[in-house]
């Protein structure tokens, strides 16, 4: 009869334990709506003052398991080559076309077309149409939410030391250029 008990017993307990470690959402999350055009807690986040990089579900969300960006481009631009070095990242093109560097590999992707981009492998893009938007993923959710407050909060362009700076207190170092047009 002990054995039946300790079985039950630390059968609960696994079970429990694991519903808490792989539960995404915080226990006191109700759900929400971003409206479209709007950022998660109102703070728009351009990148370095150019295009938006609007956080949709917050690390903070979802107890740092992933979080979610909206790209909205109207200038042909893109992010330096880069690695993050603990978190993945899914790119859906909404509108628009991109060109993607994922370690020497270069891909065209349009409208509907979906990219993962593996932790610790260099990446970037470039935004090849006038207008565009994306739908990005970071998982897990890492320090992508405070680099861009980060670099919005910069009244200039900052050094390469600053930037490098910047990058590996959260997460990512430059390796490269962006790509270019030409």
């Amino acid at each position: 009869m002990q054995r039946r008990k300790f079985i039950t017993l630390t059968s609960l307990a696994f079970a429990t334990g694991l519903k808490a470690k792989t539960s995404p959402a915080k226990k006191d999350s109700q759900g929400f709506v971003v409206k479209s055009g709007k950022a998660r807690f109102g703070v728009h986040t351009p990148f370095m003052g150019v295009n938006s990089n609007d956080v949709k579900i917050s690390g903070k969300d979802t107890n740092g398991q992933l979080s979610v960006f909206e790209y909205v481009g109207t200038q042909k631009v893109g992010p330096s080559l880069h690695v993050h070095f603990e978190q993945d990242e899914i790119f859906m093109v909404v509108e628009g076309e991109y060109l993607f560097q994922v370690g020497e590999k270069k891909e065209l992707l349009n409208a509907g077309d979906t990219i993962f981009l593996p932790r610790q492998i260099p990446h970037t893009w470039i935004q090849l149409s006038d207008k565009g938007k994306l739908i990005y993923y970071l998982q897990p959710a890492g320090k992508m939410e405070e680099f861009f407050l980060a670099m919005n909060n910069l009244k200039e362009r900052p050094s390469q030391e600053v930037m490098d700076k910047i990058h590996a207190e959260h997460g990512m170092k430059v390796v490269g250029p962006p790509l270019n047009l030409r």
